[in-house]
């Protein structure tokens, strides 16, 4: 949604004060472990005028992949029995198994240290939702999109101060709150918020929390994250989805695996069985016990989000 942007450290995503899914820096005004039991384009490349990497080979060869997670519900996460899984992860176990590799292993991180987690080989994709913005497209390779999102708001039960928009949060000076690197910090400040008075809390699960207990009157998440996690909650609920305004145009988010800018072959292997996924309907199929509909579902590419720039 982001569930799980990018940001100064997280050149990647989740992650300081200032930063998910990502500081968008979008479009035209922004342009952006361990192990468990053993989480651009610089281009949005092809493989031309490079050997496009040999992961996909050892890959293969090892018969494992490591998977860099972030723990967020629902895009990837170890569940309450030890197991993983998420909208990437089980999304990943299907596409890797096509291309030969039957094993996922999960590396988790903070959402802020997926990218240098990659680039710095702590892992070989990160399977985490991420959303797919120029400015990590500085720093990555990146699928084309598996969903795109809305954003949405947990407010109070009955919505009280009549929040629907960032531009509500700003008129009606709301106590704002988001995600470590959520890409909905820099959407509010478009908005006019002042980015020192927004509150960086570590997940959704704490955004709510902030919500009931009064602390803030809205947290800013993903449409499918705040659908979740209001689920059970007898004091908050989520607002309709809507779509952030980014160079004052209306703005859709879509997430994806990131790969090593090196290796094109892997990230252009990954696409075609993806597409492939999506055409005979088993995309949705996957990502729909975890909040996915229809709406999800994306036709968006990598090229468009990471600014339209070269591919090569």
């Amino acid at each position: 949604m982001a569930p799980p942007l990018g940001n100064k450290s997280d050149t990647s995503g989740h992650e300081s004060r200032h930063s998910r899914r990502a500081v968008l820096a979008g479009a035209a005004a922004f342009g952006a472990l361990g192990a468990f039991g053993a989480a651009g384009c610089t281009r949005v490349a092809d493989a031309a005028g490079t050997d496009g990497g040999d992961l996909l080979q050892r890959l293969r060869a090892q018969g494992v992949v490591r998977l860099g997670i972030a723990g967020e519900i629902p895009f990837g996460y170890i569940d309450k029995d030890g197991h993983l899984t998420g909208e990437a992860p089980e999304l990943a176990k299907a596409i890797f198994k096509r291309l030969g590799v039957d094993r996922v292993q999960p590396v988790p991180t903070e959402f802020g240290s997926l990218i240098p987690g990659l680039n710095s080989q702590q892992f070989d994709v990160v399977a985490a939702g991420m959303y797919v913005n120029p400015e990590r497209c500085a720093q990555v390779i990146f699928a084309d999109p598996d969903y795109q999102m809305l954003d949405s708001f947990v407010v109070r039960k009955g919505n009280p101060k009549g929040l629907h928009d960032y531009k509500d949060v700003v008129a009606k000076k709301a106590k704002f709150a988001t995600g470590t690197g959520y890409a909905e910090i820099q959407y509010a400040v478009e908005a006019g918020y002042k980015e020192s008075d927004i509150l960086i809390v570590p997940d959704q699960v704490a955004g709510l929390n902030a919500v009931e207990a009064g602390r803030v009157d809205v947290f800013a998440g993903t449409a499918v994250t705040t659908r979740a996690v209001v689920k059970k909650s007898a004091k908050a609920e989520a607002t309709k989805p809507f779509a952030p305004l980014v160079g004052g145009k209306p703005h859709v988010d879509g997430g994806a695996f990131a790969f090593r800018s090196a290796e094109t072959r892997l990230r252009d292997a990954f696409n075609v069985e993806l597409h492939k996924l999506k055409r005979n309907g088993e995309l949705a199929r996957i990502l729909r016990p975890f909040g996915f509909t229809e709406a999800e579902m994306t036709d968006l590419t990598a090229k468009e989000l990471c600014g339209g720039g070269k591919s090569g």
